[in-house]
């Protein structure tokens, strides 16, 4: 993959076939994206100068366990958090994604209070939903423990990038709902980042895998699924790959693209569950030694310690046949130490293993389609390592499975991708994705009907595995007073029903609308037809439904007379022949979705099968195709006929046009409530005064490790001879001095001062030692400068020589040469100065004590060179672009050679020849000027150069040596 920069920085990055460019350093540039897993977190960033990588936390790992501790006001991540978490595990929350958008009598939820019994879980007040009592007063909810994690992903992002990191693409499972979503965006928002999209995990890793195999896929769809098991839950994706074509900017191009059509997932099945199972059988282990008589489940720190170590030997079941679980002090100060084999483990799990087949049957029945067709099974996630997982996958879909892929790392490469593609500050290779509705959405109203009860009336708006992002319109075109209707999950057939109740509530928002008879009264007339109330959905590339507006669509006809001259201009021909909601649609891109036109009729939903979207995404090529300016079509010409007859009998005309006027909205939200602003800034707050604890104590510590390390290192410099040599006895008396009290100062006073103390401390002491650590490394490095010193005199000198030798040898032969007396004369004073300064200087920093300030300075030896170079660089450049003269003959025969030559392609005779006499004058003149120019063309000398290279010793290179000119030529 080539990546390019608008600046002139260039490079290279061979694998994944991006072209990036920077568009503006002002301002930050980078994006990341993040994978917030039950149990891992990985970023991915992309930035100037940097391709796709993953970023590395403070331990230098390419991953984080999600996991955040707190101890008093202390807070730890990651693998600081799990150390703590055997102590503290009431205070160490982890596996945060299945409480998020949940109320608390969720199942999930209470799945997760019989998994870790040890949390005190309570309900918020006002929301319902999951609160963590964490101290008296203290409570934190899902968002906000999440934005402390993410907030850490942003440390990392901008530690690796140097700059502020504030856009991402963020990873969320695709079984999320609505309130799941939301509450992923506010966790975000509370971490201080713009979301650029919620990415599906199995999206990003289907993008992730095509991008390295764009070249295999053309015309005809290819099918690959993916078979993720994660921590906590299992997912089955087909995935279609392949070459569509798109319009855009009025250009035809070719694309890869991946399609999610089918998806199955299992909310409770991965390597969570399987470690808390190997967690329960240890501690019945223990219990049944009965050398102690408290329960190990009752043990809150005990079971802490049994779920590491249930972890630890589960990975290593992985690769071994049996291996020991081992824990010293599990409880009462007894060690556990039990031999596990991996047919234990898979006995234990038994009954998981045989949900397996679960997701790939419910991908396989929304997607349509069979296992014949599928080309590839690829395996994603930690939990599908285990031998037995793969081997009863592999007799589900009876094929070698596929292990191509980074496992760990493909949704994360794959989502910064697309961060990448939706910055402004990169563009990136298209490889289009298309997502795919889960949970199907449709509208329910109720319609008044005289002499019965009123009818309850569905419309499905996104049905199952549906596109997105994508706009749809419903149209009420029955109400004539203030009605109101509800948004909420469709039928849910394809889905099993225990994952049904895992999404809580059905109901997603109750819309009210108002002022619906006083729109139809305002548009009321002989010449007005209403087309209904028209209510405009949107679902975006976050998967996430809102609604846009809602407005009454009025269709009124008029005459020529009742027309102004302005309503004349607004008017369109289309409007005329086209239905006024196919003309909608086409323009904003949505697709209609009516009520049901007949009274009394039985309920009808809109189909919405895949053939029809396929159709429906298809452009109509009649529609898109345009009638030439100059040619007109035969509706255009039957129309004019038309016009020419009513005009001669004396008719008008009539002309339509289309009225919009809004409807007041008022949006009740069902189910669970997403944190109202107020809970927002409180929860913000929050956080950031966590942040800025962490901050003032990561700053003492660094700055105490700071004052400590330079006090530790002055004191041992002060026994090396260089420093002994270049200071006197008083010098290295008052710097012992100085460490000495520092020393002291911080076993007693200052062990408890703040960060402020420590960096006023070590400024002192640096003010105290900068004068010695100065002359020490004057006298470590001059012999290396005088080294480079010598050599520019020496290849100056040659230079100097040569240029001599041939500007004499041309002189002689009465040729004209690049090189003047007068600049050979200045290049040879600049070189006898240097030679008496380096002597002099040399025999006066001999006769200098060390300890005293050094007379021959690292900088004065550096201007030298510099100075020096700049000649030599003066003459180089010129005998680099010099060319000789051209003699007057040479000159008049190229004027005439023109002057034919422009004959030639102009096509008179007489106006040619009077020109071409022109043109040859002009020529012959301008050919001499030319040539007197270059003969008397001299070349500015370069300006100054900055300081040479570090420590003022410049590279050997910069002489005349180096020059793309040899001596011999000169």
């Amino acid at each position: 993959m080539g990546l390019k920069m608008k600046c002139p920085l260039m490079w290279t990055f061979a694998a994944s076939f991006i072209l990036l460019s920077c568009v503006n350093y002002s301002s930050s540039l980078a994006v990341i994206s993040v994978d917030l897993g039950s149990e891992w977190m990985k970023v991915a960033i992309v930035s100037p100068g940097v391709p796709m990588e993953i970023v590395l936390n403070k331990e230098s790992k390419r991953k984080t366990p999600a996991v955040l501790s707190f101890r008093g006001e202390d807070r730890t991540f990651g693998e600081d958090a799990i150390t703590a978490s055997a102590r503290f595990p009431k205070q160490t929350y982890a596996y945060l994604l299945d409480l998020v958008g949940k109320k608390i009598d969720n199942p999930l939820v209470k799945q997760f209070q019989r998994r870790f019994p040890f949390y005190d879980i309570i309900s918020d007040p006002i929301r319902g939903t999951v609160l963590f009592k964490h101290d008296d007063g203290v409570n934190y909810s899902p968002e906000e423990l999440l934005g402390m994690l993410l907030h850490r992903a942003k440390e990392f992002a901008e530690a690796s990038a140097g700059q502020a990191v504030n856009e991402m693409v963020l990873i969320v499972p695709g079984y999320f709902n609505q309130a799941e979503r939301q509450a992923m965006l506010q966790a975000a928002d509370l971490a201080g980042f713009k979301v650029l999209q919620l990415m599906n995990d199995y999206t990003a890793v289907a993008l992730n895998y095509g991008i390295y195999r764009r070249k295999d896929f053309n015309e005809t769809a290819q099918y690959v699924m993916f078979y993720d098991m994660g921590a906590s839950s299992t997912t089955a994706t087909i995935v279609s790959y392949q070459v569509v074509k798109t319009k855009e900017r009025g250009f035809v191009e070719s694309h890869p693209q991946a399609s999610i059509i089918g998806v199955g997932y299992d909310r409770s099945l991965g390597g969570l569950e399987i470690q808390l199972r190997l967690r329960d059988y240890l501690a019945q282990k223990f219990n049944d030694l009965k050398k102690t008589p408290n329960d190990v489940f009752k043990n809150p720190r005990a079971l802490a310690k049994l779920f590491k170590e249930a972890g630890r030997v589960k990975n290593v079941l992985s690769a071994n046949a049996d291996h020991f679980a081992q824990v010293e002090g599990l409880l009462d100060d007894i060690d556990l130490k039990i031999q596990v084999t991996r047919e234990q483990l898979e006995d234990l799990c038994k009954d998981l293993f045989d949900r397996i087949r679960g997701p790939v049957d419910q991908a396989l029945k929304t997607s349509g389609l069979s296992m014949d067709v599928i080309s590839q099974v690829v395996l994603v996630g930690a939990g599908a390592r285990m031998p037995k997982v793969q081997e009863r996958l592999q007799e589900v879909v009876k094929m070698d499975l596929a292990k191509n892929i980074n496992a760990d790392e493909a949704a994360a490469m794959g989502a910064v991708y697309k961060a990448a593609d939706l910055s402004t500050g990169f563009k990136v290779k298209p490889f289009l994705t298309k997502d795919a509705v889960v949970l199907p959405i449709q509208v329910t109203f109720e319609r008044e009907i005289e002499g019965s009860a009123p009818k309850q009336i569905k419309r499905l708006l996104f049905g199952p595995m549906n596109p997105y992002p994508q706009k749809k319109v419903l149209t009420f075109n029955k109400h004539t007073d203030d009605f109101s209707f509800n948004v909420k999950y469709a039928d849910l057939d394809h889905i099993p029903e225990n994952e049904v109740q895992n999404i809580g509530s059905l109901d997603l928002r109750t819309v009210s609308l108002s002022g619906v008879s006083e729109a139809l009264n305002k548009h009321k007339g002989p010449n007005a037809e209403s087309k209904g109330i028209k209510a405009h959905f949107s679902m975006d590339e976050s998967g996430i439904l809102s609604l846009l507006n809602v407005e009454l669509l009025v269709e009124k006809n008029s005459t020529d007379d009742e027309e102004s001259t302005f309503s004349k201009l607004g008017s369109t021909i289309s409007k005329l022949f086209t239905n006024p909601d196919e003309a909608e649609s086409e323009k904003t891109g949505e697709k209609p979705i009516h009520e049901e036109p007949e009274e009394g009729g039985e309920e009808k939903d809109v189909k919405d099968s895949k053939d029809k979207e396929k159709k429906d995404e298809k452009p109509d090529e009649s529609k898109t195709q345009e009638a030439k300016p100059d040619e007109k079509t035969d509706d255009s010409k039957k129309e004019d006929a038309k016009k020419e007859e009513s005009e001669k009998k004396g008719e008008k005309k009539t002309l339509t046009k289309l009225l919009k006027e809004k409807i007041s909205t008022e949006e009740e939200q069902l189910g669970v409530i997403p944190m109202n602003k107020d809970a927002l800034q409180e929860a913000f707050r929050k956080i950031q005064t966590l942040n800025e604890y962490d901050f003032q104590r990561n700053r003492r510590e660094s700055a105490l490790n700071a004052l400590e390390s330079y006090v530790f290192d002055a004191q041992n410099k002060l026994e090396e001879d260089d420093f002994q040599s270049a200071a006197t006895t008083e010098e290295i008396e008052k710097i012992r001095l100085g460490c000495s009290e520092v020393s002291d100062w911080l076993y007693e006073d200052g062990a408890t001062a703040d960060a402020e103390a420590y960096e006023a401390k070590l400024q002192d002491l640096q003010k105290l030692t900068k004068p010695l650590y100065l002359r020490v490394a004057e006298h470590r490095e001059r012999p290396e400068a005088i080294a480079a010193l010598r050599q520019v005199l020496n290849g100056s000198s040659i230079f100097l020589k040569d240029a001599r030798n041939v500007t004499a040898a041309k002189l002689e032969a009465e040729e004209s040469w690049v090189f003047t007396e007068i600049e050979l004369n200045t290049l040879e004073k600049q070189i006898k100065e240097t030679e008496e300064w380096l002597i002099k200087m040399e025999k006066e920093q001999a006769e200098q004590k060390r300890s005293e300030a050094p007379k021959m300075s690292i900088k004065s030896i550096s201007e030298k060179i510099t100075n020096l170079d700049r000649e030599v660089k003066y003459l180089v450049n010129k005998a680099k672009i010099w060319r000789p003269p051209k003699a007057k003959e040479d000159i008049n025969n190229d004027a005439k050679n023109s002057t034919e030559k422009k004959k030639e392609t102009k096509g008179s005779k007489d106006s040619s020849a009077d020109e071409s006499t022109v043109e040859t004058e002009e020529s012959k003149d301008q050919s001499e000027k030319t040539a007197s120019n270059e003969e008397s063309e001299k070349i500015p000398k370069p300006e100054e150069e900055s300081e040479s290279p570090e420590k003022g010793v410049p590279d050997s290179s910069k002489t005349g040596e180096s020059s793309d000119v040899p001596h011999s030529e000169l």
